[in-house]
């Protein structure tokens, strides 16, 4: 398995940052555009564990099917993310969220797994998942300040 790690202070108390993580189609918004990532399932997505949610994306051009489960659900401070079908062989992604003086530090760890081995993560898969995460820090940041 193979892991990325991301943090992030928002100018913002949890209950403010909170409910936008919580919404399922604001992950379009997290996106970098080059992944043409679309939320298939249809309005209202009910966030619990158990929800299933189907996104459609394309990766170095091939269109690809995602699938994810929300394994864990623990508003206002935790919830992960799993893939149940799609490009990896595992992705689990764990988002956690800490209100400090007033301030919301925004956690992310993901661990991931996939065809190809060590090489194909140092010159593809971890490349592009690092440019995922870098665009969606850019992003919060636009959103709820520095």
């Amino acid at each position: 398995m193979y892991e990325i790690q991301a943090e992030i202070t928002l100018p913002r108390p949890l209950m403010n940052v909170f409910p936008f993580f919580s919404d399922a189609r604001n992950l379009e918004l997290l996106t970098p555009g080059w992944l043409k990532f679309e939320v298939l399932t249809p309005d209202p997505i009910e966030m619990a564990a158990g929800t299933l949610i189907e996104y459609r994306l394309r990766l170095r051009g091939l269109p690809i099917r995602w699938q994810s489960e929300i394994t864990a659900w623990e508003p206002p401070y935790r919830f992960v993310d799993e893939q149940r079908r799609g490009p990896y062989r595992a992705w689990i992604h764990e988002h956690t969220f800490e209100e400090r003086d007033g301030q919301t530090i925004a956690r992310d760890h993901v661990q991931y797994d996939h065809l190809g081995g060590r090489l194909v993560n140092r010159l593809l898969v971890g490349p592009d998942v690092a440019k995922i995460f870098a665009f969606r820090r850019q992003k919060m940041e636009e959103i709820f300040g520095r």
